[in-house]
């Protein structure tokens, strides 16, 4: 039984931000729920005070993408649901959504209950799972309705890329997402085209080109751009909401942003990877720093990619943050040693998204606190039907916070980060912005830099379907845009017969002599000669006309010469 002190908490003092508003408050907390908000608050004797003067007081952080212990070309990811969830907490996110991926004709309930099974037991903060729907089949559509229905899952994500293992093609992305649209769940898709990039692949194998910066060169910015368009353009066409998980470039990120000024249902998500770093260091003359910074998509070597991101999310036209976070360690890496195909994809983020953003996007003046509030918490709560039980300081709300301090300061290091990964690509980076406290369920789990996380204490989180912020105006949108027939009068004039074959009845249509002529007869009756009287098939004008005799020539065209030629 936790104490009176660890289930009555006040944070006094601070600056409550939201994703609109911001207001000096205090905020009383009572069994993982937050009772009060305001100001002169009524609290009982035992509760702990925290002093925030100075600080913001924030909803924890969402990270919309990861891929914890993940099995995955081979081997692993390093960091399990309990590294990587405290890594989490570490960081200021109290919250994570995970995937359960399926192999290729494996049931999906199967995947679920063992992601499950990986994670209840170990997890620190809370989670959601997305499912990813590998293959298709009746079966599979039958199991996503089952997930919706009975296990609390309101997303599904399909595959672009990865050949021969899970990617689908456009009749299956078609079925899946008019699955999603008749079950209410939102449609995810990871956007590169595969088959291009398995074609790429070969060929720079071919030419000697091994390490690291080839899996940069077969993925090209198109290639993402491409996928992204196509899976706009089919979801768009069966009405179907769609997300676009892990947005790495511009060409990406403007399809994405052009779709929804066209009035598409579409959502971007970049990461911390591709708003803090760029994809130079690919060609980094130290392999292990290459293949360190190695996932798919890759990081574009634009070096002014970030920036580029970071106005979209800041604007607008991209709306949540994520990490994609899947990390391998150094040997697990050089099973690509001498083959870019074979470098397990991932990198690092969960500990560090909340920093990169604020300093990327707030410290740059992109955006203010209450638009860094949306992107890395509110949007993804609001997206995944959670809020306001997450993503908002509000009384009702679970106890998940973050007391803030913007004048700290940290250098990002794998020497000092809480991921049992051996490397990170935000290295020596000097962020403002640091999770001084964390408040988890209503307890404190981070205390000036100090993480007192527990495993197990995290809850999974269900997702319920027919989101009304993602559905909320496609009943109308499809209503206003429905196709209308044409009303006219019916057509009454002659109709062909078609035999069996679908030929006309009658075989050939005998082709009339008229129709070879556009002018009339020359005066003494012969035919125009700027008329053609030839036809391939069919009756031609000159069949009843007498053949010509022969005609013997002894001078070829152009005259006799006097050479031996003829």
């Amino acid at each position: 039984m936790e104490d009176s002190a660890q289930n009555r908490l006040l944070i006094k003092g601070g600056r409550v931000v939201n994703d609109d508003m911001m207001q000096d408050a205090d905020v009383y907390i009572e069994d993982g729920i937050i009772k009060q908000v305001g100001t002169n608050l009524h609290t009982p004797g035992g509760t702990r005070v925290i002093e925030a003067k100075g600080h913001l007081v924030m909803p924890g952080g969402i990270d919309t993408h990861t891929h914890m212990q993940m099995p995955f070309m081979g081997t692993q990811a390093i960091d399990d649901f309990y590294t990587g969830t405290r890594a989490a907490l570490a960081g200021g996110t109290t919250m994570i959504m995970d995937f359960a991926l399926p192999q290729r004709g494996e049931s999906l309930i199967e995947a679920f209950h063992r992601w499950r099974t990986w994670a209840d037991a170990k997890v620190c903060c809370d989670y959601a799972l997305h499912v990813g729907v590998t293959w298709w089949s009746d079966k599979v559509a039958q199991e996503m309705e089952e997930l919706t229905n009975e296990q609390g899952v309101n997303s599904f994500k399909m595959f672009m890329a990865y050949k021969d293992t899970w990617q689908l093609s456009d009749e299956e992305l078609l079925e899946s997402f008019k699955r999603c649209k008749e079950l209410g769940a939102l449609a995810q898709v990871h956007a590169e085209n595969g088959d291009i990039i398995k074609e790429n692949s070969k060929k720079l194998l071919e030419l000697g080109i091994t390490g690291p910066e080839g899996h940069e060169m077969s993925r090209p910015e198109e290639v993402e751009a491409e996928a992204t368009n196509r899976a706009c353009v089919l979801a768009n066409q069966v009405h179907c909401p769609l997300y676009v998980v892990h947005v790495m470039s511009k060409s990406a990120a403007d399809v994405v942003s052009s779709k929804r000024k066209q009035g598409h249902v579409v959502f971007g998500e970049p990461i911390a990877a591709s708003l803090g770093t760029d994809g130079t260091h690919h060609y980094h003359k130290c392999w292990r720093h290459a293949a360190g910074h190695v996932m798919g998509p890759p990081l574009r070597p634009d070096s002014t990619t970030p920036k580029y991101l970071m106005d979209l999310l800041a604007n607008g036209d991209l709306q949540t943050t994520g990490t994609d976070n899947c990390t391998f360690s150094a040997a697990q890496k050089a099973l690509g040693k001498d083959d870019f195909t074979k470098i397990p994809n991932g990198v690092n983020g969960v500990e560090d998204r909340m920093s990169v953003v604020w300093e990327k996007g707030v410290v740059s003046g992109k955006m203010d606190p209450c638009r860094f509030v949306a992107v890395t918490s509110t949007n993804a709560a609001k997206i995944f039907n959670i809020y306001p039980k997450k993503g908002r300081v509000a009384v009702g709300s679970d106890a998940d916070i973050v007391v803030w301090n913007p004048h700290a300061t940290r250098v990002i290091s794998a020497k000092t980060h809480h991921q049992a990964v051996d490397f990170n690509i935000f290295e020596g980076m000097e962020v403002h912005g640091i999770a001084e406290y964390v408040v988890c369920h209503g307890r404190v789990v981070v205390e000036e830099g100090e993480v007192r996380a527990i495993s197990g204490m995290g809850k999974y989180v269900p997702t319920p379907v027919f989101n009304p912020h993602v559905y909320g105006r496609l009943e109308e949108r499809e209503r206003a845009n429905a196709p209308c027939k044409v009303e006219r009068a019916p057509y009454e004039g002659p109709v062909a017969q078609l035999n069996g074959q679908g030929m006309q009845e009658g075989g050939i249509i005998p082709v009339q002599q008229e129709t070879f002529y556009t002018r009339g007869p020359t005066r003494s009756g012969g035919v125009n000669l700027h008329d053609s009287s030839f036809h391939v098939s069919g009756a031609q004008v000159n069949d009843k006309s007498p053949k010509r005799p022969s005609v013997k020539v002894n001078n070829p065209p152009g005259g006799r010469s006097s050479g031996s030629f003829w």
